[in-house]
């Protein structure tokens, strides 16, 4: 077999088995079953319309009734599993971890007996008028982002979001506990730079700088672009010589409105990048810009007054978008202050990386069938979600041993670019054999003698209503999300995507 050909594959084989082992020792009822469940789901020859499919592959030796009460009555030790998922090596930025944090909802518009849904905005393909609220199950995602262009990404966690989680303090306490394990893990040391942050215009990036601001990260996210900053205050020198009457120095400076271009003072830092795909892209920065706080009802927890959360503001205007189509500009804020050009760019490029998870939840939803199964209970939803999670993270390490299986009709593999998922997923059915299984063989049965006749299930499902719409990131589904030119969900404009 290829997979020995050489002593890096057997490196990667060795790996890959030692993952597996400790997946299922992150189990314990049900372990075997959930096991086989999650090898099925690798080897599958297409899309997964229904768990229940699974249990006719040949991975999967037991029962179909075993299938879900691995789901439902199982046991998954999480905080392991996370432990698990930060040890393994982390693509970097030219020595750089890069995170990404989103919210994809779980839609259940139809399970009026499945506790604890929300409302999740939808949006759609012609603006603002559109969009709708969709009943469901909120998850949000961080995963680490690869330098390249593919539509790989390394999912380190999920939360499905409650009834009652503030997403802006959910996605802080989930950032901070993914830098914990990062640092515990050792793949952060005091000598290395901070770990990037970059998320969408959906997030509050400057609450989350400040409420961080204790961590070794730093945070970049997309602003709205009507959004009003003010510049540093001047110093008491500088005020008094202007005022020389005297009076208390002013907390803020002038006001930088993004949409005025006559309120901006000359940036501190521009560059100038060629780009294959959309031509000159121009990136100006002003540092130390900063919101005027003046409302607490983000800040109910702080006490005191409010503070100033400063940072570095970049506006990033390329020529045009594919197709000859206009694009507007992209406002950034990051919450480091002082950077240098190859800060500006380096801040700006890795934010257009964050459009790779987008693929990543296509590739959940359509292939590996996050949600096509119809459970009730959100806690088998969350298994099943972590078994999603670690069947992606399967074939990413497998995605050495694969070799390219692609239909007649299908575009052959240019040399140097890495197998997609779906491919590496085409193949993993031959890997498995050369990896072995922890899991126990299943023991002979026989069916059970079912209900009594004559007798009825008069059991009726308690129906929940639908709590609220979740506070925080908007919330968007795959099938509404387009890759180039895709629409910002907070100011329906077109987004520069995929710049590098």
């Amino acid at each position: 077999m290829s997979v020995l050909a050489s002593a890096g594959e057997r490196n990667v084989l060795e790996e890959l088995s030692r993952f597996r082992t400790a997946f299922y020792g992150c189990l314990s009822a049900r372990a075997d079953a959930f096991f086989e469940l999650s090898d099925a789901l690798l080897c599958a020859d297409g899309p997964t319309r229904t768990p229940v499919e699974l249990s006719l592959l040949a991975e999967h030796q037991r029962g179909y009734g075993s299938l879900y009460g691995a789901l439902n009555h199982g046991r998954l030790d999480t905080n392991a599993l996370r432990d698990l998922l930060v040890s393994l090596p982390l693509p970097r930025f030219d020595g750089r971890i890069v995170l990404t944090v989103d919210v994809s909802p779980w839609l259940r518009s139809d399970a009026a007996c499945s506790p604890e849904r929300l409302f999740c905005l939808v949006h759609g393909r012609n603006g603002r008028s559109s969009d709708h609220v969709v009943p469901g199950w909120p998850y949000s995602f961080v995963a680490a982002l690869t330098p390249d262009r593919t539509s790989w990404t390394q999912v380190l966690d999920a939360v499905r979001l409650g009834p009652v989680d503030d997403a802006a303090a959910v996605t802080a306490d989930q950032l901070r506990a993914v830098v914990d394990r990062l640092i515990a893990a050792g793949q952060w040391r005091h000598d290395d730079r901070d770990i990037l942050v970059v998320m969408d215009a959906g997030y509050d990036v400057m609450r989350l700088a400040w409420v961080l601001r204790d961590l070794p990260v730093e945070l970049v996210g997309r602003l709205r672009s009507d959004r009003v900053l003010r510049r540093p205050a001047p110093s008491r020198e500088e005020y008094y010589r202007a005022h020389p009457r005297g009076g208390h120095p002013p907390k803020h400076g002038q006001e930088f409105s993004l949409a005025r271009p006559e309120s901006w003072p000359e940036p501190s830092v521009v560059t100038m990048n060629d780009t294959p795909r959309y031509g000159k892209a121009e990136a100006r920065a002003w540092d130390r810009l900063h919101p005027k706080l003046q409302q607490r009802y983000a800040w109910i927890d702080h006490d005191g007054e409010l503070p100033l959360v400063e940072g570095t503001l970049i506006r990033l205007n390329v020529d045009h978008l594919p197709g000859d189509r206009d694009a507007p500009p992209v406002w950034l804020w990051s919450s480091a202050t002082g950077a240098t050009p190859d800060d500006v760019d380096f801040a700006w490029s890795c934010y257009l990386r964050r459009f790779d998870l987008e693929h990543t939840f296509r590739l959940f939803k359509q292939s590996l069938g996050w949600t096509r199964p119809r459970l009730r209970d959100p806690q088998a939803a969350d298994r099943w979600a972590w078994l999603v999670i670690t069947a992606h993270t399967q074939l990413r390490l497998a995605l050495p041993l694969t070799a390219d299986r692609r239909k007649p009709w299908e575009k052959t593999t240019r040399p140097g670019i890495a197998l997609t998922p779906t491919r590496v997923r085409r193949g993993f059915r031959h890997i498995r054999p050369h990896l072995g299984s922890p899991a126990r063989a299943p023991k002979p049965t026989r069916p059970g003698p079912g209900r009594p006749p004559g007798s009825r299930n008069r059991h009726t499902a308690t129906r929940y209503d639908v709590d609220k719409t979740v506070k925080g990131p908007e919330i968007v589904t795959e099938r509404n999300q387009r890759h180039e030119g895709t629409r910002s969900e907070a100011t329906s404009e077109p987004v520069i995507c995929d710049v590098l």
